[in-house]
């Protein structure tokens, strides 16, 4: 027995239209779907009483997946954490001009926690580049930008 593989991360979204300007159109990153689901399974999985989800999958290069999740029919509340709260999350992916995403990023309804990005100066990550910011709902997402 043992892991063969990661399929993708699952971020829970208040407005999907609002969160696809950020993680689709602000990170580039391809949709494989836009569908609603209205599976009993899904219920029996969640242990919860919904009508519908919108899920969205978007492609992250590599073969990874981010999955977008609209709950639809059920009384959601905000999750947001700070980094350091237990039971919180993040997604880090690579970029290739940190400056640059981190700017549409910004434009796409993103929050940085830092006034920009940060360089990596000790550790076995020294050199690289790394910023912390907010999607539209207070999730965080990593972008690091590796060594030259």
């Amino acid at each position: 027995m043992a892991v063969t593989g990661f399929f993708h991360a699952g971020v829970t979204v208040r407005d999907m239209d609002v969160s696809l300007r950020f993680y689709r159109d602000g990170l580039g990153l391809p949709q494989r779907f836009d569908r609603l689901i209205e599976a009993d399974y899904l219920r029996e999985v969640l242990g919860l009483d919904f009508w519908a989800i919108r899920a969205v999958y978007l492609d992250v290069p590599g073969g990874a997946v981010i999955e977008l999740l609209e709950y639809q029919g059920i009384e959601r509340l905000p999750a947001a954490s700070r980094p350091c709260d237990f039971g919180g999350g993040h997604l880090c992916l690579y970029v290739d001009d940190i400056a640059e995403m981190t700017r549409r990023l910004l434009e796409a309804g993103g929050r940085a926690r830092s006034a920009g990005p940060v360089a990596i100066t000790e550790g076995p990550n020294a050199g690289a580049t790394s910023v912390y910011l907010l999607d539209p709902d207070g999730y965080a997402v990593e972008l690091f930008e590796r060594r030259p």
